[in-house]
């Protein structure tokens, strides 16, 4: 699986089918864990049809986390390509603020990390996508960590 990372404009936002989210709440890193799996993945889901993306994320952050207050910044756009398709999704920064009760969905439970979980769902990615929140955070001087 090759990633590659763009600028945000970049990419045409009709292109970008879904949207992740680092997500840092009370100083610690935010992991979902699906109903049918056993590893941890950051939030995120596809986009509907009509939706715009940063209300994609808005929705997927609520959908598996219950998250009621949010301040929400997008990092950049990607790419994963398996050498058959190209797709195209945008990562975000969020600061939770308020968590609520998780609704009725997919997720199974929601967990706090101080670091990157070592039982990921999608082992190819998700370092990748925590390495680009470091650097977006560090390029912020520390701001989203507050």
């Amino acid at each position: 699986m090759k990633i590659q990372f763009y600028d945000i404009g970049s990419v045409n936002e009709n292109e970008l089918k879904f949207a992740v989210i680092s997500a840092i709440y009370k100083g610690r890193w935010l992991y979902v864990r699906h109903k049918k799996r056993k590893s941890w993945e950051i939030p995120g889901g596809h986009r509907e049809p009509g939706e715009i993306i940063n209300e994609t994320a808005k929705r997927e952050l609520f959908e598996e986390t219950g998250c009621k207050e949010v301040d929400l910044v997008p990092i950049c756009d990607y790419s994963m390509d398996d050498s058959v398709s190209k797709i195209f999704g945008r990562l975000y920064l969020a600061r939770v603020k308020e968590i609520g009760q998780l609704p009725i969905s997919e997720i199974d439970e929601v967990k706090l990390f101080d670091n990157l979980p070592n039982n990921l769902t999608y082992l190819e990615i998700q370092p990748k996508l925590f390495e680009k929140t470091l650097t977006f955070i560090e390029d912020c001087e520390g701001l989203y960590l507050k």
